[in-house]
């Protein structure tokens, strides 16, 4: 079950987070962000009307998704970015496709015309093939922009109109 998040689920979420933080190159943070701050990232990302949904299992948060505005200047009011994790444990079950589709008809009715996904790390081929099944295409490749666990990476960038 998708829905949107509310404040009991930031415990999840941040512990979700967190590992993607400490173990993967899907973000290039480098210490997890306490669930205080998770919760006031939401908050800001809901201020401006876009979506912020988690996926639910047995009663469970096992994944989550939001959409920020892709860059602060005011011109890029209708675009997007898309942001997806899942909790280890429940990765291939289908809830990244249940979230990104979601996520992408919570989008496009806010208005929002063009969704980009900011994929960490060229190796990262689920996320790119989840993007690529929901038609984004490749729209460029940033090259050793960031540098975690004592390794340059790139960054992928794919794009959607909505």
């Amino acid at each position: 079950m998708v829905r949107p998040s509310n404040e009991s689920d930031l415990e999840a979420i941040s512990r979700i987070y967190a590992h993607y933080v400490r173990h993967s190159t899907a973000t290039f943070e480098t210490e997890p962000p306490d669930t205080i701050e998770i919760g006031r990232r939401r908050a800001e990302i809901k201020q401006r009307n876009l979506p912020y949904l988690v996926a639910e299992s047995n009663g469970s948060v096992v994944g989550y998704a939001y959409a920020t505005q892709y860059r602060p200047r005011n011109a890029y009011r209708f675009t997007v970015e898309d942001s997806i994790y899942i909790h280890p444990e429940h990765v291939r079950n289908g809830f990244g496709k249940a979230l990104i589709s979601a996520l992408i008809d919570a989008c496009t009715q806010s208005g929002a015309r063009q969704m980009i996904a900011v994929i960490g790390g060229s190796d990262n081929a689920a996320s790119i093939h989840l993007h690529d099944n929901f038609g984004f295409h490749h729209a460029g490749t940033l090259k050793s922009v960031g540098f975690k666990f004592e390794q340059w990476l790139d960054t992928i960038l794919m794009q959607r109109s909505l």
